[in-house]
């Protein structure tokens, strides 16, 4: 930890760093559960949203000039409409959420503490503007017998459920890539987690 550095960027501020964010996104992002065959143009576009929100925030992890890992926000206003889509239907006020993207980060970092990092930098900056009692973000579902799931492996939930969050089955979202080795996108089944503080 004593040897990485930590950088913030904002709004605009994200396009400086757009190739690096894009190329760990689809290192990372071709793990299973998402196995995601991706490409710079897509990773592009996808970033954009973020570079077009006054209120995103980009916390980077740095290993000398090497991105490492990562993680944003924007508030739910300015995410895509599938995104806003399942909480329009649950009659959330979208003005009050604050939506939480990707929390990615290469394997040689794990195990140093950054996940929690992560949510902790992403939760301060939602706070930070005293409107957004309400912060979430989507996980993919994969059946439990997929042909590509690693032996061993373990889903978050136990840490997302230690940092508060709730699954919220009612609250679910199509996205679709192509997974590795395919040339077609097919539709990937996303599932929220929501953290709502109590009211003073």
């Amino acid at each position: 930890m004593a040897d990485l550095t930590f950088r913030r960027y904002t709004g605009a501020g994200f396009r400086a760093v757009f190739e690096p964010l894009a190329r760990l996104r689809i290192t990372v992002f071709r793990d299973f559960p998402y196995l995601y065959e991706g490409s710079i143009a897509y990773e592009t576009t996808y970033l954009e949203t973020y570079a077009r929100s006054a209120r995103s925030l980009l916390f980077a992890v740095f290993d000398g000039d090497e991105l490492v890992g990562a993680t944003t926000c924007l508030p739910l206003l300015d995410e895509t409409p599938e995104v806003q889509a399942p909480f329009r239907k649950a009659h959330y006020a979208l003005d009050q959420v604050f939506y939480f993207g990707e929390s990615i980060l290469l394997p040689r970092y794990r195990g140093m503490g950054l996940g929690h990092r992560f949510f902790d930098e992403r939760e301060a900056h939602a706070a930070s503007f005293g409107t957004y009692p309400t912060t979430c973000f989507c996980a993919v579902q994969r059946p439990a017998d997929h042909p590509l799931r690693p032996a061993g492996y373990k889903p978050l939930d136990a840490f997302w459920l230690s940092r508060g969050y709730h699954r919220e089955d009612r609250l679910q979202s199509t996205f679709s890539w192509p997974d590795i080795g395919e040339t077609t996108d097919t539709d990937k089944q996303m599932v929220y987690w929501v953290r709502t503080m109590p009211r003073p």
